[in-house]
């Protein structure tokens, strides 16, 4: 049950320099449908922007006559999981649903979350479909790397990831978490900061929290009713941010794969990924090696095979000078 004052739902938005794209969002939760009965509030983390964002929040509060709250909140400290931990510790709402702020929900997304969680209460954490408007044309084979931009249509029907053969999880995006499950499971400081400003190196903040809620016995689903849509600008295809960005989530994999393992487990495991993972990334050089100059979903493959490989070293570099 949930405590007294307590809201059943809360939206939490973390914004970096949104001043032009929160309107649309903050517009679009405005006239959320099925929401009569929901008792739920809006809160906004502002992740140190430079712009105006603050601005654009205050205008919107101070003509805001909706019974549904929009609160503030500013987070200096740069990076996704950071921020995410702030809106977590202020919101009031047994559930949590994230939105980045290039995420436009539908218009029954409140209403669809919030059904689900109360349906479903041995789930700790549940996404939904992600669907892309962009731009520009995305390049060739772009679906292939579809999901590293956050970008998840899994089908029509609800199923649990702790039984996914493929061991995936769903991104942050759109993600709607138990703060019972979260606080009780994920710790206070993640290894993964997430992104912060422009910088994608520790990307992968949104898994690490999810393998903390599912190692503790919740389980993760997806949720097909959720839709959220995805806004790409043209400059997110552009061969060297693509590239940039799945590297980025390569090398956050062998932290995730060792919170899955037992400590016995860890020193077989890491050998076993090591060998595997030179494995396909020499194979997949042989067989595409002629497709990497010109081909970007085949150079973001391979940047993606070679981060993997190199990911426990790259960690453990981390893990030195955060300890100097």
């Amino acid at each position: 049950m949930m405590e007294k004052n307590q809201y059943d739902f809360t939206v939490a938005i973390r914004a970096y320099n949104a001043a032009e794209r929160l309107p649309d969002i903050i517009d679009k939760l405005k006239v959320q449908e099925g929401t009569a009965e929901i008792n739920w509030e809006i809160i906004i983390v502002d992740n140190n922007s430079k712009d105006n964002t603050a601005e654009i929040i205050a205008n919107y509060q101070f003509n805001w006559q909706e019974k549904f709250p929009i609160k503030y909140f500013l987070e200096p400290q740069q990076g996704a999981s950071i921020a995410r931990k702030t809106a977590m510790e202020k919101a009031e709402g047994y559930y949590v649903g994230f939105l980045d702020d290039d995420n436009l929900p539908a218009s029954d997304w409140v209403a669809q979350a919030y059904a689900f969680g109360k349906s479903h209460p041995q789930v700790g954490a549940y996404g939904g479909q992600i669907h892309g408007e962009f731009e520009a044309e995305p390049p060739k084979n772009f679906k292939k790397i579809a999901p590293y931009l956050a970008i998840i249509e899994r089908g029509k029907k609800a199923f649990s990831y702790n039984e996914h053969k493929k061991k995936v999880l769903p991104p942050g995006a759109g993600m709607v978490i138990s703060k019972k499950a979260w606080l009780e499971n994920v710790p206070k400081n993640l290894f993964l900061t997430g992104p912060a400003g422009k910088s994608l190196a520790l990307k992968g903040e949104d898994i690490e929290i999810l393998s903390h809620i599912q190692n503790a016995g919740w389980e993760i689903w997806y949720n097909p009713e959720m839709h959220i849509y995805h806004q790409i600008p043209h400059w997110r295809f552009e061969r060297n941010y693509l590239v940039s960005l799945v590297t980025g989530s390569g090398l956050h994999r062998n932290h995730i794969r060792m919170m899955r393992l037992k400590l016995w487990q860890k020193p077989l495991g890491f050998l076993a990924y090591l060998v595997n993972d030179f494995r396909k990334a020499l194979f997949y050089l042989i067989k595409n090696y002629s497709l990497l100059k010109t081909d970007t979903v085949a150079a973001c493959e391979m940047a993606l095979l070679l981060s993997i490989l190199v990911s426990p070293f790259y960690l453990w570099k981390v893990q030195l000078l955060r300890k100097i």
